[in-house]
């Protein structure tokens, strides 16, 4: 154990006999002004007895993030900034791991609100159970009325499936977390991040982090508030990557392909065909092709009803936008995943 290890209480009082190891917070930042100077003083003022230090691999921003991350490392001597030209997520985290020091490295993002015992959680999870890598809870969050209809889509099994990083759940061993708390020993063995994967690089570098002995582990306990897109566009956009790279994944690690997987791409090619099967029944094709209708009219069942119930105790003018966030996410993955290509 290094001296940066070196055992001592955490202030939180729900943490026992949490030594003092060193963490090394890492975060790729582009066009973050917003949020970047709030995220980063949440992170430097953890009620956490070890040493920190953020390191911020700052991309090509339009904004002032540059500016409002010079300021932070003015401030605070823990704050240490490197450049990603790229401005990649994988590059960048890549790079601000190489500058890091400590034995322990906490990934976070640019707008990510994480509670003030997140790290000495992480720690103590990583020293009681063993795991190489422990996450929790992609608490979504909506402030305007569409932005809380895609936060509760967002933590449905029927917007998202059954994961638990999005629906909670009990905590233990898991395929993925979201974010991430790492030994720097298990970055190293698997040479840290894949630069070629632009998005879905957390669920393959915790494939790979699995197949090489190691445990990736989920805890309700840690939990970070997440934004969610505000707007059709933005959130179409999202999850068309969000697809297109998990079909990236499958088609590196064909043994990773589930039923859950294909679910949107079924919706997507089952209303599709449907829809073309209809019209040209409607046009003076065969009869039995109006049966092609039950595809698109069972999806909109489905999702409406579905809204039902999991739109509840939401505002009334989120809740009827539930059903066209639940659409745009589907039809969106579904066409990604198709379309596929890195």
């Amino acid at each position: 154990m290094n001296a940066d290890q070196a055992g001592s209480d955490s202030q939180d009082p729900g943490v026992r006999n949490l030594p003092s190891a060193g963490v090394s917070i890492v975060m790729p930042v582009l066009n973050e002004e917003k949020y970047l100077d709030t995220s980063v003083r949440r992170l430097l003022n953890q009620q956490y007895d070890g040493p920190l230090e953020v390191v911020l691999a700052l991309g090509p921003s339009q904004d002032a993030t540059n500016e409002v991350a010079n300021a932070l490392r003015i401030a605070d001597a823990r704050v240490i900034l490197v450049d990603n030209p790229s401005g990649r997520t994988p590059t960048g985290l890549n790079s601000a791991i190489a500058a890091s020091h400590y034995s322990y490295v906490v990934r976070c993002d640019g707008h990510a609100e994480v509670p003030s015992d997140y790290i000495a959680t992480a720690v103590e999870t990583l020293e009681r159970t063993g795991a190489d890598n422990v996450g929790g809870i992609m608490a979504a969050e909506g402030v305007t009325l569409f932005e809380q209809a895609v936060a509760r889509a967002m933590t449905s099994p029927l917007g998202v499936g059954g994961a638990s990083f999005h629906v909670g759940g009990q905590e233990g061993p898991a395929p993925t977390v979201y974010l991430g708390a790492f030994r720097r020993s298990a970055l190293e063995r698997v040479n840290g991040y894949d630069e070629t994967m632009i998005r879905a690089q957390d669920w393959e570098m915790n494939l790979r982090i699995r197949e090489t002995g190691g445990v990736v582990w989920f805890t309700p306990r840690m939990r970070v508030t997440y934004r969610p897109r505000g707007s059709v566009r933005a959130l179409a956009k999202q999850y068309f990557e969000y697809g297109r790279w998990r079909r990236e994944v499958v088609r590196r690690h064909p043994d990773t392909l589930s039923a859950r997987y294909l679910a949107a791409p079924l919706a997507v090619s089952g209303a599709g065909v449907g829809t073309v099967m209809g019209l040209v029944g409607a046009l003076g094709g065969p009869s039995w092709l109006a049966l092609g209708w039950l595809a698109p009219t069972g999806y909109l069942a489905l999702i409406v009803g579905g809204s039902v119930v999991a739109g509840r105790g939401l505002p009334f003018s989120a809740w009827v936008r539930l059903p066209a966030v639940l659409a745009t996410m589907h039809f969106s993955w579904g066409w990604g995943f198709l379309r596929g290509g890195a």
